[in-house]
């Protein structure tokens, strides 16, 4: 289990998270969800290691994350972050192959070997092992560092999956098959916490929602008891019907459309730049929601 309790995180006097306590139970998959700015990957970075919290502390399986070795973490969680620069020249399989790496000394096994063929093949990627990564589209690369870090704990019961926003660079496809394989894995008895923008995939795949703002957490619970047209005005500031699809019963929103009235005039002249903040010609662009 994974078990955060009251996390701050402070650069110099700047306070992007504050109080934040939550919980992911093998087998569960968390979604978190806020506006930019949030503090979601702050949170994320927080339960990888790669920042740690000026209060608060983070356990995993009962022991503090301090109390366990960077190998010891590197068998048990994986972190797929928003940012994956590759600036060599690796091939698709050499870098799935780095998600061995904790696991072997000189030369990987045959078991290494065929977890990195299966976790490509889940991944549909195996088509590319030959590629190099740099000639591929962000959606590409974002499968193969699915596979990289799939096959990083692919046989680790209990392991923990991060995914900051897995599914940005994607099409509508692989956003679901990616999603899909994560909803697999926590059935499996994996603990996974990914960062989505898209409320309806999370509905669709996640247990339980997390919403974020301006670095605290306002909600947890399922999509049914978070997803309000309240709470959705609250965190993203847009008005939202919120219903309930009668063949799935999945909780989903449809967002109402903004209308940005761009119908103002703009002065050419040079004596604009002196012009009153009051000037009707330096009004700024008015935004509207449809009711």
């Amino acid at each position: 289990m994974l078990f955060a309790e009251n996390l701050n995180y402070s650069i110099k006097k700047n306070t992007l998270l504050r109080g934040i306590n939550f919980s992911i139970r093998p087998g569960e998959f968390l979604a978190v969800l806020g506006a930019n700015g949030a503090g979601k990957s702050t949170l994320i970075k927080l339960l990888s290691g790669e920042y740690v919290p000026s209060e608060g502390c983070i356990k995993l399986h009962g022991k503090s994350l301090s109390d366990y070795s960077d190998l010891q973490l590197a068998g048990m969680r994986a972190t797929m972050m928003q940012q994956q620069h590759i600036s060599a020249d690796f091939t698709v399989e050499e870098v799935v192959l780095m998600g061995r790496y904790p696991h072997y000394s000189n030369r990987p096994g045959e078991e290494d070997l065929e977890i990195v063929a299966q976790t490509m093949e889940i991944t549909g990627v195996s088509h590319m092992a030959d590629r190099s990564v740099l000639s591929l589209s962000g959606g590409e690369r974002q499968r193969v560092q699915l596979a990289r870090i799939l096959a990083q704990i692919w046989h680790q019961p209990n392991a923990l999956l991060l995914l900051d926003e897995p599914v940005s660079a994607m099409d509508i496809r692989f956003q679901h098959q990616t999603l899909s394989i994560a909803r697999a894995l926590a059935d499996k008895g994996w603990m996974v916490m990914a960062i989505l923008h898209d409320i309806n995939l999370a509905s669709q795949y996640a247990d339980r929602l997390l919403m974020m703002k301006n670095g605290r957490k306002l909600m947890d619970g399922t999509a049914s008891e978070v997803l309000t047209s309240r709470n959705i005005y609250t965190v993203f500031a847009i008005d939202a019907e919120v219903a309930i699809n009668p063949r799935t019963l999945h909780t989903y929103i449809v967002p109402k459309a903004i209308k940005v009235d761009l119908n103002r005039r703009i002065a050419h002249s040079a004596d604009s730049v002196a012009a009153s903040p009051t000037d009707e010609r330096l009004q700024p662009i008015v935004i509207r929601t449809n009711s």
